[in-house]
């Protein structure tokens, strides 16, 4: 890991970002700028800071997950209820290219650092506002997370497996804020398109943008909506299958294991049916084309699983890849922890931390070329206000001011 702070290669370097949220969906905003060269302060209130420090498996009293989230970050503490907290505020987003808020909506108003005290402080200034249901509407003033936002946008629906597979057990949750994750992903992209604009296109005005954790789900839905609408059908849970395209599942192999199998093209069916040793079925017309696949779905995999059910996961993983078959085993985190290929393009990345030793990250996304994915972790999540007078002292106060803040509990 090497320090590329005053670095000119990554291509957000000189975007200064303000970070005021807390848990995911806008500190995962502002990593990924942060991850691509910003410069990113993020405001944690003084004592706890952010919550995500205390989530997830802990060492010397910090967790594994805040190693990762809030890295490449300043941490500045700053008591926001407090009125003087305002001043400091305001400086900062002079400054700021993008600033990036996660409350509930019409927070920062009550601190009295809402939108138009902000345009005030920096005209060219770009808003990244990220809730629930939005700023506006009949449900904007209701609490959510990234989970109501998964529910409401469809994606819990169909996290479940097939009608008349356990009716009984509600649908399963993705496994991660995939909401919160959606929706940072969106206000990230919408932050960049507001930057090309103010710039390329000179456009001199606050810009404001509203994102809806809901609708950050609702957007990837596929063709669920379109459907509906043309249709009147609802898209229905279906497992580990995918209802439009066969034979794409996950098969049970002879060490218990799994192995996800998607050769849901005729060329690639074609290879299945040579590995599984039945040429002839790729020929028969009730499953040479995907149409008549999808009809028989059922009936294919009940024959695939047979199949793979003689044979071990790593006996398949080679099987299938000689064939060729798109295939993989389900993943673990300790098998992507070694795996090959996320090792050599530095997607898994052992990072030095000073409170932890050496600490696993995900690498930057995207991959750029002529960066070195390690080089861009410049470094791990700072410790609660570690950059906090070092801020302050840029913003022009001094020595005595600083300490006045503090005994204060502003700072």
């Amino acid at each position: 890991m090497q320090n590329l702070e005053n670095t000119s290669k990554l291509p957000l370097t000189g975007i200064n970002v303000l970070e005021i949220g807390q848990i995911i969906a806008g500190p995962f905003c502002t990593r990924l700028m942060a991850d691509l060269g910003a410069n990113v302060v993020k405001i944690e209130p003084p004592g706890k800071g952010d919550p995500i420090r205390t989530w997830g498996q802990a060492h010397n009293g910090s967790t594994a997950w805040w190693s990762v989230h809030a890295r490449n970050k300043k941490s500045l503490t700053l008591n926001l209820k407090h009125e003087k907290s305002r001043e400091i505020v305001l400086k900062l987003a002079e400054t700021a290219d993008i600033i990036v808020e996660n409350n509930k909506p019409g927070q920062l108003e009550k601190w009295g650092i809402g939108p138009d005290a902000l345009e005030q402080a920096n005209p060219k200034g770009i808003l990244v506002r990220i809730s629930g249901y939005g700023q506006e509407g009949p449900k904007k003033d209701r609490p959510a997370f990234g989970v109501i936002g998964e529910s409401m946008g469809g994606l819990r629906y169909l996290t479940n497996q097939a009608k008349g597979v356990a009716d009984d057990l509600p649908p399963v949750r993705v496994g991660i804020s995939i909401g919160d994750s959606l929706a940072a992903m969106h206000g990230a992209l919408g932050a960049l398109a507001a930057i090309h604009k103010r710039d390329a296109q000179k456009e001199d005005e606050f810009q404001i943008l509203d994102v809806a954790l809901s609708e950050s789900v609702l957007s990837v839905m596929e063709g669920c909506l379109p459907e509906f609408g043309m249709f009147g059908t609802v898209r229905q849970p279906t497992g580990s299958a995918l209802p439009s395209c066969a034979p794409t599942n996950a098969y049970p192999t002879s060490d218990d294991r799994f192995i996800l199998v998607a050769a849901n093209s005729d060329p690639l069916f074609k290879n299945l049916c040579t590995a599984m040793g039945k040429p002839e079925l790729a020929q028969d017309p009730q499953f040479s084309t995907n149409p008549e696949r999808v009809k028989r779905m059922k009936e294919l995999d009940l024959l695939i699983a047979s199949w793979t059910k003689q044979y071990s996961l790593s006996e398949l993983e080679v099987m299938l890849d000689q064939a060729p078959v798109p295939a993989s085993r389900i993943f673990t985190m300790e098998d992507i922890a070694h795996d090959e290929q996320f090792r050599f393009r530095k997607m898994v990345d052992e990072v030095d931390d000073p409170i932890h030793g050496k600490v696993l990250h995900y690498g930057a996304m995207p991959k750029i070329r002529g960066i070195d994915r390690h080089e861009m972790i410049r470094w791990p999540g700072p410790t609660i206000g570690q950059h906090t007078q070092e801020i302050l002292n840029q913003l022009g106060y001094q020595k005595k001011q600083v300490e006045e803040l503090y005994a204060e509990g502003i700072v």
